[in-house]
């Protein structure tokens, strides 16, 4: 079905640990217009869809919304791997490790667990571009919510990448919500 190029999307090296900018990131992983609730929705919507293109539409961005979940859960590591208890302690980051370690798990920064209530799939699918569109720029805007906060170059480097994806996807959900309203009509 796909060819799996063991390489991400976009390169994570991120040179400096940080587990203040590592919680925070966790809302694109877990949290509630992140990554996999992204990736999940565009999934399950497809079936749904009215025309072939349209379903294959949901289907490029839903898989790589799973290559951006790759992206957030490297970011992650990268600033959690070498954290000590000290430091674990200092930047809050002790109820999320006593239950995790420094492993990636799809929380928000609260440490509220994902859930599929996040998601939402409607079998209409006007409404459901709608809700794609709205969730993609709930996405961007928490980008530039992260991008306001941090100051590590390596990790906005990826960071404007992710937002600048969302800013397309959004385009291509609108393009597709035209050609199924015209559809409809038909």
């Amino acid at each position: 079905m796909w060819y799996y190029e063991k390489r991400l999307e976009y390169p994570v090296d991120i040179k400096t640990p940080d587990l203040k900018t590592a919680k925070i990131i966790m809302t694109q992983l877990g949290g509630p217009d992140g990554e996999l609730g992204a990736s999940i929705r565009y999934l399950s919507q497809r079936y749904t869809m009215p025309t072939g293109k349209t379903k294959g539409l949901l289907t490029d961005i839903g898989t790589e919304e799973l290559a951006h979940l790759e992206i957030i859960s490297s970011m992650i590591y990268q600033l959690t791997r070498k954290a000590t208890p000290d430091q674990i302690n200092a930047e809050g980051f002790d109820s999320y490790y006593v239950v995790h370690g420094t492993a990636v798990y799809p929380a928000d920064p609260n440490g509220v667990p994902w859930t599929g209530a996040y998601i939402q799939s409607t079998s209409d699918p006007i409404a459901d571009l709608h809700e794609d569109m709205a969730a993609e720029q709930k996405a961007r805007a928490a980008y530039e919510r992260l991008i306001q906060l941090i100051d590590d170059k390596d990790v906005l480097d990826v960071l404007y990448f992710l937002r600048e994806r969302e800013v397309v996807h959004f385009q291509r959900f609108g393009e597709a919500l035209v050609q199924v309203q015209d559809h409809c009509k038909k």
